[in-house]
């Protein structure tokens, strides 16, 4: 590659990190400041409640990564070879796939919304509010896939500053909904899911308008091979981030049940601090896999081995410094931070300022081994990367669970040191298989 070519490729690539970053930036404000809005308009509780209503959210897009995030990414291939017609014909099956599963979600949540907020959570206190939240979210279940799956299509299909637009329009439209719902109407906790809901439903339609682009490749195609096949190759590509997903829903359970068992509601408070500061890193890491699953895919397409390279190395140097920063500012005001979400009390105070400090450390090694994985589905070792998948939350519980009966007062280091196993296991295997990156000839994948 010439000067001109990497200065080129440099410009493209930043053009695609900063548009991740930005969609991840305004994503992660509208999770956290709604969080923020809900702790100082409703209380503690009303914080709790949406954490314990994760594993719920978690699960839709499990299912939204597992149709749209693999089809991207061979939207991405397919672009890369300008097959645009096979592109479209993906991109058709996955939108209808997500939307029929939507669908599903809302039929399915709606009738037993009282039985989900109790296999959620048994604390008197806090079910109420559960139930409540998860109610117009269980309703806008369509909005929440279709949001998700647009997001990855938009911007794979060369419109990645319009998806940046789409989505910080959404959580301004969110958070102002929050204030006009909860104080004004007095919705109380269902007035900030219905906002949310509200605000996605706004977004898809100005992500739409990339479809009135000269420009875009994309459209509603139903010619191709049969649709068994392609929804089989969506799932085997999107299988590790979704494994990853499903394997998250049942840490936020598992987890949610542990700290409120072990600590109470202190616990959960502070543990759902801690969630929303993870935002902040999902940010870099959002930001990070969307450029790699974007321009990194395009380059797979084209076998240019180089220029994907060049998107790991530049990848993995931006992320170490976004960390660096988040780590030292946590470090440094845990107490503002807790105060931010509302708390009052000395005691939920305290609790955050302990485990926001080590929880700041711990998602360190998290952010490293997620990028990771990624990189090892796009290389082609589809089975370290579904291995990472799965342990990256599975390794989590029973650590979880010995340190709550062995060591409840070091229950918050059990995410650190289930990292470090995982960090230890993945170079033990890597060094073991004697894996190579090298980019492999993809066929029909």
């Amino acid at each position: 590659m010439n000067i001109e070519e990497k200065k080129a490729f440099n410009t493209e690539f930043q053009r695609f990190l900063w548009s991740s970053i930005l969609i991840a930036l305004s994503a992660c404000l509208g999770n956290v400041v709604d969080s923020i809005i809900v702790g100082n308009l409703i209380g503690e509780d009303g914080v709790s409640a949406i954490n314990l209503s994760k594993p719920v959210i978690q699960f839709m897009f499990t299912i939204s990564m597992l149709l749209s995030t693999g089809a991207s990414m061979l939207v991405g291939m397919q672009l890369g070879k300008k097959d645009y017609n096979r592109a479209s014909y993906i991109f058709t099956l996955s939108t209808v796939f997500c939307l029929v599963f939507g669908l599903l979600e809302t039929l399915c949540g709606l009738g037993f919304t009282d039985a989900v907020a109790l296999w959620l959570c048994d604390n008197e206190l806090l079910f109420v509010a559960t139930r409540d939240y998860l109610y117009p979210l269980l309703l806008g279940a369509p909005a929440y896939m279709l949001s998700w799956a647009m997001a990855n299509m938009v911007g794979v299909d060369g419109s990645p500053r319009l998806v940046s637009v789409a989505i910080l329009i959404d959580n301004v439209v969110n958070l102002c909904l929050d204030i006009v719902f909860i104080q004004w109407l007095g919705w109380g906790i269902e007035g900030s899911s219905s906002a949310t809901v509200v605000g996605h439903i706004v977004g898809i339609a100005i992500m739409c308008w990339h479809f009135r682009y000269p420009s875009h490749h994309l459209k509603l195609y139903w010619k191709g091979e049969k649709m068994f096949t392609v929804f089989r190759q969506m799932v085997s590509q999107g299988a590790p981030l979704a494994l990853a997903s499903i394997s998250l829903t049942a840490l936020l359970l598992c987890a949610n049940n542990i700290v409120l068992s072990t600590i109470g509601r202190t616990g959960i408070f502070a543990f759902s601090v801690c969630m929303n500061i993870l935002y902040i890193y999902n940010l870099f890491i959002s930001g990070t896999c969307r450029t790699i699953q974007s321009l990194g895919a395009i380059q797979v397409g084209k076998g240019d081995n180089d220029k994907f390279r060049l998107v790991i190395g530049k990848s993995f140097r931006f992320i170490t410094m976004a960390m660096v920063i988040t780590c030292a500012i946590i470090w440094l005001f845990p107490e503002t931070i807790t105060r931010f979400f509302g708390a009052n009390e000395t005691s939920f105070i305290q609790e955050g300022v302990s485990a926001l400090r080590i929880f700041a450390i711990s998602f360190v090694p998290f952010c490293y081994i997620y990028v990771l994985m990624i990189v090892y589905k796009l290389y082609g070792h589809h089975c370290i990367a579904l291995f990472i998948s799965l342990a990256l939350s599975l390794t989590v519980i029973p650590v979880l669970w010995i340190m709550a009966r062995l060591a409840p007062s070091w229950l918050w280091y059990s995410y650190l040191i289930a990292y470090a196993i995982e960090a230890v296991t993945i170079a033990v295997i890597h060094k073991t298989t004697h894996v190579k990156f090298e980019l492999k000839e993809i066929k029909n994948n």
